[in-house]
């Protein structure tokens, strides 16, 4: 298990579970069963580290592309000496790379359609919101801690209706803001996770952040 987009001191970020031999873990119900059992907001198998290719399921759903995943899968493949340039989950390809102590990848806003940013009046008021708030839907709740520093402060609702009420930290929802708001971001999400966007070209979206690894289990 590792923790991604962890704060400057190392602690917090998004939990996620990585399953290095992804091609051992046969068809969509086995790969749901197993991350729904794991618990982790997401769990991504690798079936083909070379070539880049993954799968990602949250508890209860498959998905197409999500940030978290592939920055953690990314820093992982990299820490064993097998760290593809490109990653291709289905959504569509999806570069990678480092710079620092920070893993980065690119993908596209459209690719996380359906989670709704929300801007409020300050820190405050999105640090006094309930968890989840009432309604339906992905939810990206935002404040300007600093505009012109661009340093954001985030909360992430999937009211998905599975065990995941809050997630620490999430890519693709900073990826849908970045594009929005046209910037590059420092946003702190969570109790105390940091994730970094830029904008990149042809409408791309780079976001990046701190991997720990915090637990190896055998399945």
């Amino acid at each position: 298990m590792l923790r991604v987009f962890c704060g400057p001191d190392g602690r917090y970020g998004n939990p996620l579970g990585v399953v290095l031999d992804g091609a051992t873990v046969r068809g969509e119900r086995a790969r749901q069963d197993l991350a729904a059992r794991l618990g982790f907001s997401e769990t991504v198998f690798v079936d083909d580290a070379a070539e880049g290719l993954v799968d990602i399921y949250t508890p209860s759903v498959r998905l197409l592309f999500a940030g978290h995943p592939l920055v953690g899968c990314s820093w992982l493949l990299g820490q064993v000496g097998a760290a593809p340039t490109v990653f291709r989950p289905p959504a569509g390809p999806v570069p990678t790379w480092q710079d620092g102590e920070f893993t980065w990848i690119a993908g596209r806003p459209e690719w996380a359609a359906g989670r709704r940013t929300e801007r409020h009046g300050s820190v405050r008021a999105v640090e006094a919101l309930p968890s989840p708030p009432a309604g339906q839907g992905w939810l990206y709740a935002w404040a300007w801690a600093d505009e012109g520093a661009g340093r954001v402060r985030a909360r992430a609702f999937p009211r998905r209706g599975d065990a995941i009420v809050e997630d620490e930290a999430t890519g693709a929802a900073a990826i849908v803001l970045t594009s929005e708001l046209g910037r590059a971001l420092d946003i702190r999400q969570g109790a105390g996770s940091q994730i970094l966007t830029e904008v990149r070209p042809e409408g791309t979206i780079g976001v990046g952040g701190r991997v720990v690894l915090a637990e190896v289990r055998a399945l």
